[in-house]
């Protein structure tokens, strides 16, 4: 850590922020120094984003003083925070949909940005830092992952005094979370402090000075991450030890429940990538996990097996037997689909409709209708076990979405899923900014789904959580898919390499040729 001043560069006395169900924040103090990278460990709903929202100027506090080098300031805006050298990565994306990513970006900076030399440094940022994206594509084709790198190279760009970065790795791969950790190390040395929220307690060990420790809303304690385990940290967050999944044996010969039969189909998206003869099966009583580099496909096989781009091939996705390619999103449920998608706010709850209202969404043949009308007792009902057995802490179900911190809205967005008795759930990102032990109890509860006989596929970029809780795992690269194999048979190093596109079947490596080919036949078209 730098140790050029001795003046902190940010210091927080007594900061409050009441809402009207929740305190929110309850008399924090912190200190970061110039040079330090600075960690906020705590649960979800533990108050964390709700203080670096402070910091930023998005919402003010209750209560209490914020000292910025030295001067008593109250940030009033993100742009006033941006002027005084304060830069975020939020969690929850803030871009907007129908831009391109050098438009979002332009956004963020003072004047007006001439965009073809932004995009060139765009281009050359990315390039630098190892987050590889393209300057001139629209922010609502990007995936999760994507939109993550757009992110925190808009922050990089307003060269900031303080980065706050809330959740940055979440959906990064394990490459480009280590050229990022080489550029926030790069940045303490020159003596800028980063703020470093993070539930992966391996990075915050690796990578912080010092962490300040939140549970309900206040400081609890602080640590030297390099002097603690992980399993101490943990500790430290929820007052307890970590629980450890318990597997119990799979159903290897249960009856094929999702049947992906040579499935190709040309993304709607220029810059989109298309599926290739993509092949897989997956049975009653199994975990199948899918890894890859953010960006090979992912979106694009889960619109497909969601029905949101249906197909006229009908066999090309079969769920429980029956052709479903063609078939909307409605009809896939009927037929026991249950599905949760990568982005919470939008595609998984409504962010202004309360939680109640979200579960009558997807959950509404749960005895929700009765000729056509609602039965509102019902839904209440539904939403308020989900949030109970899911331990969900929000507001109770007349919160809304939006209210909830972005662990806690997994949380219920899985419990109404799996709520539903699915026979085949697919999950994309199931623990994407999920505290340690909410992470435990959501990936034990796809391993009791699975030992229930439920067919359960699992796509995710942290392979720590595929190798946990996955029988068999499969690779996509470019549009393709692996073969899979047991996940007992191989290991994170092999599994890393085959997300180049290189596996060891002639047929399945990824023809790097015929992917550019196909690129510029429909950049032409």
């Amino acid at each position: 850590m730098n140790e050029q001043s001795k003046e902190p560069r940010l210091l927080l006395r007594g900061i409050t922020k009441v809402y009207p169900s929740v305190v929110a924040n309850d008399g924090i103090d912190l200190r970061v120094m110039p040079g330090e990278i600075h960690a906020v460990l705590g649960e979800n709903g533990a108050g964390k984003s709700t203080l670096m929202k402070i910091i930023y100027g998005v919402t003010r506090q209750t209560s209490g003083e914020m000292f910025w080098e030295g001067q008593l300031v109250q940030v009033e805006s993100p742009a006033h925070a941006r002027t005084l050298g304060i830069g975020m990565v939020f969690q929850h994306f803030s871009l907007f949909e129908t831009l391109t990513v050098v438009e979002n970006v332009a956004l963020s900076l003072p004047g007006k940005p001439d965009l073809s030399y932004l995009a060139r440094r765009i281009e050359k940022v990315s390039e630098r830092y190892g987050l590889p994206v393209d300057p001139f594509r629209i922010t609502h084709a990007l995936s999760v992952g994507e939109r993550q790198r757009v992110e925190i190279i808009r922050c990089l760009l307003q060269n900031p005094n303080l980065l706050i970065m809330d959740e940055p790795t979440s959906v990064l791969t394990p490459q480009a979370v280590r050229k990022l950790f080489e550029t926030l190390r790069q940045l303490a040395a020159e003596g800028r402090s980063i703020l470093y929220i993070s539930h992966k307690l391996d990075e915050i060990q690796e990578l912080c000075h010092t962490a300040t420790v939140l549970r309900g809303g206040k400081v609890t304690g602080s640590c030297i991450p390099c002097d603690e385990t992980p399993k101490s940290m943990a500790r430290l967050m929820i007052g307890k030890d970590l629980p450890v999944c318990e597997h119990g044996t799979s159903n290897e010969g249960g009856e094929v429940r999702l049947r992906i039969d040579h499935l190709s189909q040309v993304s709607d998206d220029p810059f989109g990538v298309d599926l290739d003869d993509i092949q897989l099966d997956v049975r009653a009583g199994e975990i199948v996990g899918i890894a890859g580099v953010s960006g090979n496909g992912q979106q694009e096989l889960l619109y497909a097996l969601s029905g949101e781009s249906p197909m006229r091939e009908k066999a090309a996705v079969q769920i429980c037997g029956v052709p479903a390619a063609d078939k909307t999103p409605d009809q896939r449920r009927k037929l026991g689909l249950c599905f949760v998608p990568e982005e919470r706010l939008g595609r998984g709850a409504v962010p202004r409709m309360s939680l109640a209202e979200n579960a009558l969404l997807t959950a509404y043949d749960q005895g929700m209708l009765n000729r056509n009308l609602i039965r509102a007792d019902v839904v209440r009902g539904f939403a308020e076990e989900c949030i109970a057995r899911f331990n969900v802490k929000c507001g109770g179900p007349d919160a809304q979405a939006r209210s909830l911190s972005g662990g806690n809205l997994q949380k219920f967005i899985m419990g109404r899923e799996i709520m539903q008795k699915p026979k085949l759930l697919i999950v994309s990102q199931p623990t994407w900014g999920v505290d340690v032990g909410a992470a435990t109890f959501i990936r034990q509860s796809l391993i009791d789904l699975r030992n229930a006989g439920v067919a359960v596929l699992v796509i995710s970029e942290e392979l720590d959580e595929l190798f946990e809780i996955s029988d068999r795992i499969a690779v996509i690269a470019g549009g393709r898919l692996s073969p899979t194999t047991p996940t007992r048979q191989t290991n994170v190093e092999e599994i890393g390499m085959w997300m180049s596109g290189m596996w060891p079947s002639a047929a399945g490596a990824v023809n790097t040729n015929a992917i550019t080919d196909m690129r510029e036949v429909k950049h032409v078209a």
